[in-house]
Protein backbone atom coordinates (compact mmCIF):
# COMPACT_ATOMS: atom_id res chain seq x y z
CA UNK A 1 0.00 0.00 0.00
CA UNK A 2 1.44 3.07 -0.87
CA UNK A 3 2.35 5.45 1.68
CA UNK A 4 0.43 9.12 1.10
CA UNK A 5 2.15 10.91 4.36
CA UNK A 6 5.04 13.23 4.33
CA UNK A 7 7.55 11.56 6.88
CA UNK A 8 8.22 14.15 9.25
CA UNK A 9 12.17 15.61 8.40
CA UNK A 10 12.28 17.49 11.27
CA UNK A 11 13.50 16.04 14.91
CA UNK A 12 11.94 17.05 17.74
CA UNK A 13 15.24 19.06 19.21
CA UNK A 14 14.65 21.06 15.82
CA UNK A 15 11.10 21.88 16.06
CA UNK A 16 11.66 23.22 19.71
CA UNK A 17 14.36 25.12 18.75
CA UNK A 18 11.91 26.50 15.99
CA UNK A 19 9.17 27.31 18.15
CA UNK A 20 11.64 28.97 21.11
CA UNK A 21 12.89 31.24 17.72
CA UNK A 22 9.43 31.85 16.51
CA UNK A 23 8.59 33.21 20.39
CA UNK A 24 11.37 35.24 20.45
CA UNK A 25 10.77 37.46 17.51
CA UNK A 26 7.28 37.54 18.13
CA UNK A 27 8.00 38.85 21.80
CA UNK A 28 10.64 41.57 19.94
CA UNK A 29 7.64 42.80 17.57
CA UNK A 30 5.70 43.06 20.56
CA UNK A 31 8.20 45.15 22.23
CA UNK A 32 8.84 46.87 19.38
CA UNK A 33 4.98 47.78 18.56
CA UNK A 34 5.07 48.89 22.12
CA UNK A 35 7.90 51.23 21.93
CA UNK A 36 6.74 52.45 18.50
CA UNK A 37 3.23 53.12 20.06
CA UNK A 38 3.60 56.79 21.20
CA UNK A 39 5.45 58.28 18.21
CA UNK A 40 3.76 56.19 15.62
CA UNK A 41 2.24 57.97 12.35
CA UNK A 42 -0.96 57.07 10.85
CA UNK A 43 -0.85 58.03 7.67
CA UNK A 44 -4.68 58.40 8.01
CA UNK A 45 -4.18 61.67 10.19
CA UNK A 46 -3.39 63.64 7.23
CA UNK A 47 -7.35 63.37 6.18
CA UNK A 48 -8.39 64.28 9.65
CA UNK A 49 -9.17 67.77 10.56
CA UNK A 50 -8.12 68.91 13.88
CA UNK A 51 -11.53 68.09 15.16
CA UNK A 52 -11.44 64.44 14.61
CA UNK A 53 -13.97 64.79 11.38
CA UNK A 54 -12.73 63.19 7.96
CA UNK A 55 -11.89 64.46 4.97
CA UNK A 56 -14.54 63.59 2.08
CA UNK A 57 -13.84 61.90 -1.20
CA UNK A 58 -14.40 63.22 -4.27
CA UNK A 59 -17.54 61.93 -6.12
CA UNK A 60 -20.15 61.53 -3.73
CA UNK A 61 -23.85 63.16 -4.01
CA UNK A 62 -24.26 66.00 -2.23
CA UNK A 63 -26.03 64.38 0.74
CA UNK A 64 -22.93 62.04 1.44
CA UNK A 65 -20.23 64.54 1.51
CA UNK A 66 -18.94 67.15 4.72
CA UNK A 67 -17.95 70.48 3.21
CA UNK A 68 -19.79 73.56 4.91
CA UNK A 69 -22.40 73.96 2.38
CA UNK A 70 -23.52 70.39 1.58
CA UNK A 71 -24.55 67.63 4.37
CA UNK A 72 -22.98 65.16 6.97
CA UNK A 73 -22.11 62.04 5.98
CA UNK A 74 -24.09 59.97 8.80
CA UNK A 75 -26.31 60.96 11.98
CA UNK A 76 -23.00 60.27 14.00
CA UNK A 77 -21.15 62.87 11.99
CA UNK A 78 -24.11 65.15 12.18
CA UNK A 79 -24.90 64.38 16.15
CA UNK A 80 -20.91 65.35 17.10
CA UNK A 81 -21.47 68.39 14.80
CA UNK A 82 -24.07 69.61 16.69
CA UNK A 83 -23.06 69.12 20.15
CA UNK A 84 -19.79 70.69 18.97
CA UNK A 85 -22.04 73.86 18.29
CA UNK A 86 -24.44 73.47 21.21
CA UNK A 87 -21.54 73.86 23.69
CA UNK A 88 -20.18 77.08 21.89
CA UNK A 89 -23.42 78.44 22.72
CA UNK A 90 -24.01 76.88 26.37
CA UNK A 91 -20.60 78.27 26.96
CA UNK A 92 -18.62 81.00 24.16
CA UNK A 93 -19.64 84.21 25.66
CA UNK A 94 -18.74 85.51 21.92
CA UNK A 95 -21.02 83.00 20.55
CA UNK A 96 -23.61 83.58 23.09
CA UNK A 97 -23.48 87.12 21.90
CA UNK A 98 -23.82 86.34 18.59
CA UNK A 99 -26.28 84.25 18.77
CA UNK A 100 -28.53 86.74 20.92
CA UNK A 101 -27.59 89.56 18.36
CA UNK A 102 -29.89 87.60 15.70
CA UNK A 103 -32.51 86.97 17.11
CA UNK A 104 -32.87 90.67 18.33
CA UNK A 105 -32.89 91.99 14.78
CA UNK A 106 -34.44 89.26 13.08
CA UNK A 107 -37.82 88.51 15.85
CA UNK A 108 -37.06 91.85 18.16
CA UNK A 109 -40.36 92.39 19.45
CA UNK A 110 -41.99 90.32 17.49
CA UNK A 111 -43.72 90.08 13.84
CA UNK A 112 -47.03 91.41 12.82
CA UNK A 113 -49.26 88.93 11.32
CA UNK A 114 -52.79 90.81 9.79
CA UNK A 115 -55.43 89.18 7.87
CA UNK A 116 -56.78 91.39 4.76
CA UNK A 117 -59.65 90.83 1.57
CA UNK A 118 -57.27 89.52 -1.48
CA UNK A 119 -56.50 92.02 -4.01
CA UNK A 120 -59.51 92.75 -6.35
CA UNK A 121 -61.93 90.68 -4.27
CA UNK A 122 -64.91 91.54 -2.27
CA UNK A 123 -65.16 90.23 0.75
CA UNK A 124 -67.23 90.46 3.88
CA UNK A 125 -65.66 92.15 6.53
CA UNK A 126 -66.85 89.52 9.24
CA UNK A 127 -64.62 86.99 7.09
CA UNK A 128 -61.61 88.86 7.29
CA UNK A 129 -62.02 90.01 10.83
CA UNK A 130 -62.89 86.16 11.94
CA UNK A 131 -59.41 85.30 9.70
CA UNK A 132 -58.00 87.88 12.18
CA UNK A 133 -59.80 86.18 15.41
CA UNK A 134 -57.91 83.07 14.57
CA UNK A 135 -54.53 84.30 14.18
CA UNK A 136 -54.59 86.47 17.26
CA UNK A 137 -55.73 83.35 19.12
CA UNK A 138 -52.90 81.30 17.39
CA UNK A 139 -50.28 83.93 18.74
CA UNK A 140 -51.55 83.56 22.28
CA UNK A 141 -52.13 80.54 22.71
CA UNK A 142 -48.38 79.26 21.53
CA UNK A 143 -47.09 82.40 22.56
CA UNK A 144 -45.40 82.86 19.12
CA UNK A 145 -43.52 85.93 19.77
CA UNK A 146 -41.03 83.43 22.65
CA UNK A 147 -41.26 80.96 20.26
CA UNK A 148 -40.04 83.16 17.28
CA UNK A 149 -37.29 83.59 19.51
CA UNK A 150 -36.07 80.14 20.38
CA UNK A 151 -37.11 79.08 16.75
CA UNK A 152 -34.22 81.45 15.19
CA UNK A 153 -31.77 80.25 18.28
CA UNK A 154 -32.81 76.86 17.21
CA UNK A 155 -32.16 77.46 14.03
CA UNK A 156 -28.52 78.85 14.43
CA UNK A 157 -27.62 76.93 17.03
CA UNK A 158 -28.75 73.26 15.12
CA UNK A 159 -28.55 73.96 11.89
CA UNK A 160 -32.10 73.21 11.58
CA UNK A 161 -35.23 73.04 13.54
CA UNK A 162 -38.12 70.65 13.24
CA UNK A 163 -41.87 72.56 14.13
CA UNK A 164 -44.78 69.61 14.56
CA UNK A 165 -48.63 71.09 14.41
CA UNK A 166 -51.29 69.16 16.44
CA UNK A 167 -54.61 70.59 15.91
CA UNK A 168 -57.47 69.93 18.86
CA UNK A 169 -60.97 69.23 18.05
CA UNK A 170 -62.30 72.72 17.98
CA UNK A 171 -59.61 73.77 14.82
CA UNK A 172 -56.78 74.70 17.26
CA UNK A 173 -53.21 74.65 16.52
CA UNK A 174 -50.73 74.20 18.91
CA UNK A 175 -46.76 73.72 17.73
CA UNK A 176 -44.29 72.00 19.49
CA UNK A 177 -40.52 71.38 18.54
CA UNK A 178 -38.86 68.15 17.83
CA UNK A 179 -35.31 67.54 18.82
CA UNK A 180 -33.25 66.80 15.93
CA UNK A 181 -31.34 64.14 17.64
CA UNK A 182 -35.38 62.08 17.85
CA UNK A 183 -35.53 62.29 13.59
CA UNK A 184 -33.11 59.21 12.47
CA UNK A 185 -33.61 56.67 10.28
CA UNK A 186 -34.99 53.45 11.68
CA UNK A 187 -33.59 49.98 11.37
CA UNK A 188 -36.41 48.93 9.11
CA UNK A 189 -35.67 51.53 6.84
CA UNK A 190 -31.53 51.30 6.27
CA UNK A 191 -31.87 49.88 3.11
CA UNK A 192 -34.10 51.65 1.81
CA UNK A 193 -32.40 54.60 -0.65
CA UNK A 194 -34.85 56.89 -0.36
CA UNK A 195 -34.42 57.22 3.32
CA UNK A 196 -31.49 59.06 4.66
CA UNK A 197 -30.67 61.16 8.29
CA UNK A 198 -34.11 60.23 8.79
CA UNK A 199 -35.79 61.49 6.17
CA UNK A 200 -37.61 59.82 3.30
CA UNK A 201 -38.30 61.95 0.35
CA UNK A 202 -39.54 60.83 -3.43
CA UNK A 203 -36.86 58.76 -4.92
CA UNK A 204 -37.37 61.34 -7.61
CA UNK A 205 -36.96 64.10 -5.91
CA UNK A 206 -34.69 64.75 -2.97
CA UNK A 207 -36.82 67.61 -2.53
CA UNK A 208 -39.94 66.14 -1.95
CA UNK A 209 -40.61 65.23 1.64
CA UNK A 210 -42.97 62.34 2.57
CA UNK A 211 -42.26 61.12 5.72
CA UNK A 212 -40.13 62.14 8.41
CA UNK A 213 -38.57 59.01 11.48
CA UNK A 214 -39.10 60.34 15.16
CA UNK A 215 -38.15 58.54 17.75
CA UNK A 216 -38.69 55.25 15.19
CA UNK A 217 -42.30 56.71 14.29
CA UNK A 218 -43.17 57.68 10.67
CA UNK A 219 -45.03 61.03 10.72
CA UNK A 220 -46.37 62.42 7.63
CA UNK A 221 -44.26 65.44 6.23
CA UNK A 222 -47.62 67.46 6.18
CA UNK A 223 -47.00 67.50 10.01
CA UNK A 224 -44.16 69.31 10.22
CA UNK A 225 -42.22 71.62 9.09
CA UNK A 226 -38.02 71.48 8.53
CA UNK A 227 -36.49 74.51 8.65
CA UNK A 228 -32.81 73.93 7.65
CA UNK A 229 -30.17 76.56 7.24
CA UNK A 230 -26.94 76.29 5.70
CA UNK A 231 -26.84 73.99 3.07
CA UNK A 232 -28.47 73.58 -0.40
CA UNK A 233 -32.12 72.88 -1.08
CA UNK A 234 -31.06 69.10 -2.08
CA UNK A 235 -29.76 68.54 1.17
CA UNK A 236 -32.15 66.83 4.11
CA UNK A 237 -30.35 68.37 6.89
CA UNK A 238 -28.70 71.37 7.83
CA UNK A 239 -25.90 72.84 9.55
CA UNK A 240 -24.89 74.90 12.32
CA UNK A 241 -24.29 78.73 11.80
CA UNK A 242 -20.84 78.51 13.92
CA UNK A 243 -19.56 75.28 12.00
CA UNK A 244 -17.33 76.94 9.59
CA UNK A 245 -15.71 79.12 12.85
CA UNK A 246 -15.95 76.62 15.69
CA UNK A 247 -12.39 76.95 15.81
CA UNK A 248 -12.16 80.61 15.92
CA UNK A 249 -14.45 80.97 18.59
CA UNK A 250 -12.64 78.49 21.08
CA UNK A 251 -9.15 80.36 19.42
CA UNK A 252 -11.00 83.74 21.44
CA UNK A 253 -12.05 82.47 24.35
CA UNK A 254 -8.79 80.51 25.11
CA UNK A 255 -6.94 83.60 23.68
CA UNK A 256 -8.64 86.11 26.42
CA UNK A 257 -8.45 83.29 29.05
CA UNK A 258 -4.70 83.30 28.82
CA UNK A 259 -4.61 87.47 28.44
CA UNK A 260 -6.48 87.08 31.38
CA UNK A 261 -4.76 84.54 33.44
CA UNK A 262 -1.02 86.35 32.44
CA UNK A 263 -2.22 89.68 33.83
CA UNK A 264 -3.71 88.59 36.94
CA UNK A 265 -0.39 86.53 37.76
CA UNK A 266 1.43 89.62 37.01
CA UNK A 267 -0.52 91.99 38.41
CA UNK A 268 -0.88 89.53 41.67
CA UNK A 269 3.48 89.96 41.90
CA UNK A 270 3.56 93.25 43.25
CA UNK A 271 7.56 92.86 43.44
CA UNK A 272 10.85 90.57 43.10
CA UNK A 273 13.87 91.39 45.53
CA UNK A 274 16.93 90.11 43.61
CA UNK A 275 20.12 89.30 46.22
CA UNK A 276 23.26 89.60 45.49
CA UNK A 277 26.15 87.12 46.12
CA UNK A 278 23.73 85.95 48.91
CA UNK A 279 22.68 82.16 50.04
CA UNK A 280 19.52 80.73 50.72
CA UNK A 281 19.99 81.49 54.50
CA UNK A 282 20.48 84.87 54.04
CA UNK A 283 17.61 85.72 51.75
CA UNK A 284 15.52 83.12 54.48
CA UNK A 285 16.63 85.39 57.27
CA UNK A 286 16.28 88.98 55.20
CA UNK A 287 12.89 88.00 54.41
CA UNK A 288 11.88 86.96 57.90
CA UNK A 289 13.82 89.76 59.79
CA UNK A 290 11.72 92.61 57.48
CA UNK A 291 7.99 90.97 57.42
CA UNK A 292 4.77 92.32 59.46
CA UNK A 293 2.90 89.52 59.69
CA UNK A 294 4.36 85.60 59.60
CA UNK A 295 1.92 82.44 59.42
CA UNK A 296 2.43 79.09 59.72
CA UNK A 297 0.51 76.67 57.65
CA UNK A 298 -0.30 72.99 59.73
CA UNK A 299 -0.59 71.12 56.94
CA UNK A 300 3.08 71.61 55.24
CA UNK A 301 4.76 72.84 58.27
CA UNK A 302 6.07 75.92 56.05
CA UNK A 303 5.86 79.67 56.99
CA UNK A 304 4.68 82.60 54.89
CA UNK A 305 6.00 85.95 55.51
CA UNK A 306 3.85 89.20 54.36
CA UNK A 307 5.11 92.77 54.80
CA UNK A 308 2.31 95.56 53.50
CA UNK A 309 3.06 98.53 51.15
CA UNK A 310 1.23 101.02 52.01
CA UNK A 311 0.75 103.88 49.13
CA UNK A 312 3.60 105.88 48.35
CA UNK A 313 5.81 103.63 50.06
CA UNK A 314 9.94 104.84 49.76
CA UNK A 315 11.75 101.32 49.85
CA UNK A 316 15.71 101.90 50.96
CA UNK A 317 17.57 98.91 49.73
CA UNK A 318 20.99 97.38 51.14
CA UNK A 319 23.55 97.91 48.13
CA UNK A 320 23.15 94.07 46.76
CA UNK A 321 19.26 93.91 46.94
CA UNK A 322 17.60 95.08 43.77
CA UNK A 323 13.71 95.40 43.86
CA UNK A 324 11.91 94.86 40.04
CA UNK A 325 8.00 95.57 39.40
CA UNK A 326 6.61 92.71 36.97
CA UNK A 327 3.83 94.63 36.51
CA UNK A 328 5.36 97.56 35.16
CA UNK A 329 6.21 95.67 32.27
CA UNK A 330 2.52 94.38 31.09
CA UNK A 331 0.79 94.80 27.81
CA UNK A 332 -1.58 93.45 27.13
CA UNK A 333 -2.51 95.40 24.16
CA UNK A 334 -0.44 93.26 22.06
CA UNK A 335 -2.63 90.59 22.42
CA UNK A 336 -5.63 92.38 21.93
CA UNK A 337 -5.48 92.62 18.16
CA UNK A 338 -4.84 89.46 18.08
CA UNK A 339 -7.77 88.66 19.34
CA UNK A 340 -9.64 91.56 17.53
CA UNK A 341 -8.66 89.67 14.19
CA UNK A 342 -10.37 86.37 15.13
CA UNK A 343 -13.61 88.19 16.11
CA UNK A 344 -13.45 89.69 12.92
CA UNK A 345 -13.02 86.57 10.97
CA UNK A 346 -16.05 85.08 13.09
CA UNK A 347 -18.18 88.49 12.24
CA UNK A 348 -17.12 87.97 8.67
CA UNK A 349 -19.24 84.74 8.76
CA UNK A 350 -21.89 86.07 10.29
CA UNK A 351 -22.13 89.53 7.72
CA UNK A 352 -22.47 91.49 10.78
CA UNK A 353 -19.39 94.32 12.26
CA UNK A 354 -17.00 93.52 15.03
CA UNK A 355 -18.86 95.29 17.63
CA UNK A 356 -22.30 93.46 17.19
CA UNK A 357 -20.30 90.03 18.11
CA UNK A 358 -17.67 92.20 20.85
CA UNK A 359 -20.13 94.29 22.36
CA UNK A 360 -17.16 97.12 21.68
CA UNK A 361 -18.34 100.02 19.83
CA UNK A 362 -15.26 102.19 20.60
CA UNK A 363 -14.45 101.92 16.45
CA UNK A 364 -17.95 101.50 15.05
CA UNK A 365 -20.98 103.41 14.16
CA UNK A 366 -24.04 102.07 14.78
CA UNK A 367 -26.01 104.34 11.80
CA UNK A 368 -23.92 103.82 9.42
CA UNK A 369 -24.06 99.89 9.84
CA UNK A 370 -27.59 100.10 10.28
CA UNK A 371 -28.09 102.30 7.11
CA UNK A 372 -30.29 100.98 3.85
CA UNK A 373 -27.11 100.10 1.55
CA UNK A 374 -25.41 98.13 4.88
CA UNK A 375 -24.19 95.05 4.30
CA UNK A 376 -25.97 93.98 8.28
CA UNK A 377 -28.65 95.48 6.58
CA UNK A 378 -29.32 93.69 3.70
CA UNK A 379 -28.39 90.32 5.58
CA UNK A 380 -30.82 90.77 8.54
CA UNK A 381 -33.54 92.03 5.50
CA UNK A 382 -33.06 88.35 4.05
CA UNK A 383 -33.13 86.59 7.01
CA UNK A 384 -36.84 88.79 8.45
CA UNK A 385 -37.87 87.74 5.18
CA UNK A 386 -37.21 83.70 4.95
CA UNK A 387 -38.37 84.11 8.74
CA UNK A 388 -41.98 85.66 7.46
CA UNK A 389 -42.04 82.93 4.83
CA UNK A 390 -41.59 79.92 7.06
CA UNK A 391 -44.21 81.75 9.78
CA UNK A 392 -47.09 82.39 6.81
CA UNK A 393 -47.06 78.61 6.07
CA UNK A 394 -47.91 77.98 9.45
CA UNK A 395 -50.62 80.43 9.76
CA UNK A 396 -52.14 79.04 6.10
CA UNK A 397 -52.25 75.73 8.00
CA UNK A 398 -53.59 77.38 11.37
CA UNK A 399 -56.35 79.08 9.14
CA UNK A 400 -56.63 75.42 7.01
CA UNK A 401 -57.58 73.90 10.53
CA UNK A 402 -60.27 76.24 11.63
CA UNK A 403 -62.08 75.60 8.48
CA UNK A 404 -62.13 72.42 8.62
CA UNK A 405 -63.21 72.56 12.28
CA UNK A 406 -66.23 74.88 11.09
CA UNK A 407 -65.10 77.56 12.51
CA UNK A 408 -63.99 80.14 9.27
CA UNK A 409 -66.38 79.41 5.93
CA UNK A 410 -63.77 77.44 3.41
CA UNK A 411 -64.13 80.69 0.90
CA UNK A 412 -61.67 82.50 3.60
CA UNK A 413 -58.63 80.25 2.72
CA UNK A 414 -58.72 81.73 -1.14
CA UNK A 415 -60.35 85.01 -0.59
CA UNK A 416 -58.53 86.40 2.63
CA UNK A 417 -54.26 86.76 2.28
CA UNK A 418 -52.38 87.24 5.35
CA UNK A 419 -49.26 89.13 5.79
CA UNK A 420 -46.44 89.22 7.77
CA UNK A 421 -44.23 92.34 9.26
CA UNK A 422 -41.28 92.45 10.80
CA UNK A 423 -39.76 94.78 12.84
CA UNK A 424 -37.86 97.92 11.29
CA UNK A 425 -34.14 97.36 11.07
CA UNK A 426 -33.15 101.06 9.15
CA UNK A 427 -32.49 104.18 11.34
CA UNK A 428 -34.73 106.45 10.43
CA UNK A 429 -35.79 110.37 11.01
CA UNK A 430 -39.44 109.90 12.50
CA UNK A 431 -40.30 113.27 11.94
CA UNK A 432 -39.38 113.09 8.15
CA UNK A 433 -40.96 109.60 7.78
CA UNK A 434 -44.21 111.10 8.85
CA UNK A 435 -43.79 113.78 6.87
CA UNK A 436 -43.32 111.89 3.54
CA UNK A 437 -46.02 109.50 5.27
CA UNK A 438 -48.81 112.70 5.09
CA UNK A 439 -47.91 113.47 1.60
CA UNK A 440 -48.00 109.88 0.27
CA UNK A 441 -51.73 109.83 2.00
CA UNK A 442 -52.67 113.03 0.96
CA UNK A 443 -51.96 112.36 -2.81
CA UNK A 444 -54.01 108.95 -2.29
CA UNK A 445 -50.29 106.63 -2.86
CA UNK A 446 -50.94 105.82 0.92
CA UNK A 447 -54.02 104.37 2.71
CA UNK A 448 -54.27 104.78 6.26
CA UNK A 449 -54.29 100.79 6.97
CA UNK A 450 -50.80 100.53 5.40
CA UNK A 451 -49.59 103.38 7.24
CA UNK A 452 -50.38 101.37 10.55
CA UNK A 453 -49.14 98.57 9.35
CA UNK A 454 -45.68 100.06 9.03
CA UNK A 455 -46.15 102.00 12.45
CA UNK A 456 -46.56 98.19 13.39
CA UNK A 457 -50.08 99.44 15.34
CA UNK A 458 -53.67 97.24 15.09
CA UNK A 459 -55.68 99.85 12.32
CA UNK A 460 -58.62 98.52 13.78
CA UNK A 461 -58.09 98.95 17.49
CA UNK A 462 -56.53 102.25 17.18
CA UNK A 463 -59.75 103.22 15.49
CA UNK A 464 -62.00 102.27 18.70
CA UNK A 465 -59.43 103.98 20.86
CA UNK A 466 -59.45 107.14 19.19
CA UNK A 467 -63.41 106.89 19.13
CA UNK A 468 -63.51 106.04 22.57
CA UNK A 469 -61.19 109.35 23.27
CA UNK A 470 -63.47 111.65 21.30
CA UNK A 471 -66.58 109.98 22.79
CA UNK A 472 -64.62 110.69 26.80
CA UNK A 473 -63.87 114.51 25.70
CA UNK A 474 -67.71 115.63 24.25
CA UNK A 475 -68.92 113.75 27.89
CA UNK A 476 -66.78 115.95 29.52
CA UNK A 477 -67.47 118.63 27.53
CA UNK A 478 -71.16 118.50 28.34
CA UNK A 479 -71.85 117.33 25.14
CA UNK A 480 -73.09 113.83 24.36
CA UNK A 481 -74.26 112.09 21.04
CA UNK A 482 -76.64 109.02 19.92
CA UNK A 483 -73.68 107.32 18.49
CA UNK A 484 -71.36 107.13 21.63
CA UNK A 485 -70.80 104.03 21.97
CA UNK A 486 -67.72 102.09 23.65
CA UNK A 487 -64.84 100.66 21.78
CA UNK A 488 -65.71 96.92 21.30
CA UNK A 489 -69.09 98.01 19.84
CA UNK A 490 -67.06 99.68 17.11
CA UNK A 491 -67.17 98.14 13.74
CA UNK A 492 -63.43 98.97 12.70
CA UNK A 493 -64.35 97.61 9.18
CA UNK A 494 -67.31 100.54 9.00
CA UNK A 495 -64.71 103.69 10.06
CA UNK A 496 -63.97 105.63 6.76
CA UNK A 497 -60.74 105.72 5.40
CA UNK A 498 -59.84 109.06 6.55
CA UNK A 499 -59.84 108.20 9.92
CA UNK A 500 -56.55 106.64 10.21
CA UNK A 501 -53.18 106.87 11.60
CA UNK A 502 -53.26 110.66 10.32
CA UNK A 503 -55.59 111.69 13.43
CA UNK A 504 -52.47 111.02 15.46
CA UNK A 505 -51.12 114.32 13.83
CA UNK A 506 -54.27 116.11 13.96
CA UNK A 507 -54.54 115.74 9.96
CA UNK A 508 -58.47 114.80 10.80
CA UNK A 509 -60.43 114.91 14.15
CA UNK A 510 -63.41 113.07 15.68
CA UNK A 511 -66.25 115.08 16.39
CA UNK A 512 -66.09 117.97 14.05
Amino acid sequence: MPNNTMPNSKSPHDRAAADSALAGLQRRLQEAYEELWGTFVDPRDALFDGDGLAWNPLGLEADSCMPFGWGPTSEVQLREIRNQCRLLAMSNEFAINGHENRVSFIVGAGHTYIAAAKKGLTVPPEWVAAVQAVLDDFISTNSWQRRQQEIVLRRDRDGEVFLRLFVALDGTTRVRFIEPGQVATPPDQAANPATKLGILTDPEDVETVLTYFVDGQAIDASEIQHRKANVDANVRRGLPLFFPVRKNLRRAEKLLRNMSVVAEIQSAIALIRRHHRSNRGAVEQFVTSSADVSVGNPFTGQTANFRRYGPGTILDAQADVDYDFPAAGLDAGNFVAVLQAELRAIAARLVMPEFMLSSDASNANYSSTMMAEGPAMRMFQRLQAEQVADDLWIMQRVVANAIAAGRLPAEAQTAVQITGVPPTLAVRDQLQETQRFQIENAAGILSPQTWSQRLGLDYGQEQANLADHAARARRGSGIARADDRKPQEIDAAAMPLDAGPANLLGVAQFGS
